[in-house]
């Protein structure tokens, strides 16, 4: 009964889809309904040498939930620091409440086209909780090992996330890249909303680390405190949530996404080396992040970024890696 209490606590916050935000299947509006052109009326063509911009991939597959966009990180009247350098961070606390009460109703309003990731990553919780207290047996246990993954864990860590997240934010405010400052604010706004959700998840489950008391894991029986409880992994949610958010950033490169999701594997790697997490733990927590981020960037993107490139963006779009884009 625990078991299945838990895993739908988590997956209601993984994967619902926040569904309040998910834009009605298949609904035309008046304005919107194709209107057949008259038999002498041509359609419209390009004028000759103009050529037609097709809709971005950030504006076509803002997220895999179909989050209606909302309040943005960076508004046009942001666009070079015309309103300050620290004037949207004014927002980010309204945005983060809105949020939270996405994250936590959002399993009471799922819509029925996202019930697919309540089974997938509910049916993976489940399962793993049920048998990761013996998959963590099967993993070799040395001092090294244990040691190596302490140190790698740092990584994931708040004090070298948050920095990257103030790197892109100054460095984009300096050099007039908006597209930097918006990762940057997106980062932050993402670590707010996964350190809050990880925080009352851990206090409500309370479960114990794989190096504590009788190895188990058992829930609601931690010696740490319910603050630093193994359930979900703090390192898995956060590097999960940032992860979500640059590969959404920059859709069309490959190797953004190779980094992203390497270093937040090397960082769930590190936490299951340390014998800090059980497998439940870490693929709980990288699922919450990156569902997490997905909406963060879904809600907060300004299309209007994506055609005001400048020196960054003129020199990412011609970056290859063994020749392929």
């Amino acid at each position: 009964m625990r078991t299945a209490i838990l895993f739908l606590l988590a997956s209601g916050v993984a994967g619902s889809g926040f569904a309040q935000d998910v834009a009605p299947d298949q609904t035309i509006r008046p304005a919107q309904q194709s209107q057949t052109p008259p038999a002498t009326q041509k359609p419209a063509t390009p004028a000759a040498g103009q050529q037609t911009t097709p809709p971005s991939q950030n504006e076509s597959n803002r997220s895999v939930l179909d989050v209606k966009p909302g309040g943005e990180a960076i508004k046009n009247k942001d666009f070079y620091v015309d309103s300050g350098y620290l004037h949207p961070f004014r927002r980010m606390p309204k945005y983060v409440l809105f949020d939270q009460k996405k994250v936590w109703t959002s399993p009471f309003h799922t819509a029925k086209s996202d019930i697919k990731y309540w089974v997938i990553f509910g049916a993976a919780t489940g399962g793993l909780i049920a048998s990761d207290k013996w998959l963590v047996k099967q993993m070799p246990n040395t001092k090294a090992q244990v040691t190596l993954g302490n140190d790698t864990s740092n990584l994931g860590a708040a004090y070298t996330l948050i920095p990257i997240g103030a790197g892109f934010y100054f460095l984009g405010t300096a050099e007039h890249s908006e597209h930097f400052r918006e990762t940057g604010l997106l980062m932050f706004e993402t670590l707010i909303d996964t350190t809050i959700v990880e925080t009352i998840i851990k206090s409500a489950t309370d479960r114990a680390r794989p190096l504590e008391g009788n190895g188990k894991g058992g829930f609601w029986e931690s010696t740490g405190g319910p603050w630093n409880a193994s359930f979900p992994s703090g390192h898995a949610i956060n590097t999960f949530g940032v992860a979500s958010i640059f590969v959404h950033e920059y859709p069309h490169k490959w190797w953004v996404k190779v980094l992203a999701y390497g270093y937040a594997g090397t960082v769930v790697g590190a936490r299951l080396a340390a014998r800090r997490h059980f497998p439940g733990d870490v693929v709980a927590g990288g699922a919450m992040g990156w569902f997490i981020g997905d909406y963060v960037y879904a809600r907060r993107h300004n299309p209007e970024i994506d055609k005001r490139a400048n020196v960054f963006q003129k020199v990412l779009a011609h970056v290859s890696v063994g020749g392929m884009e």
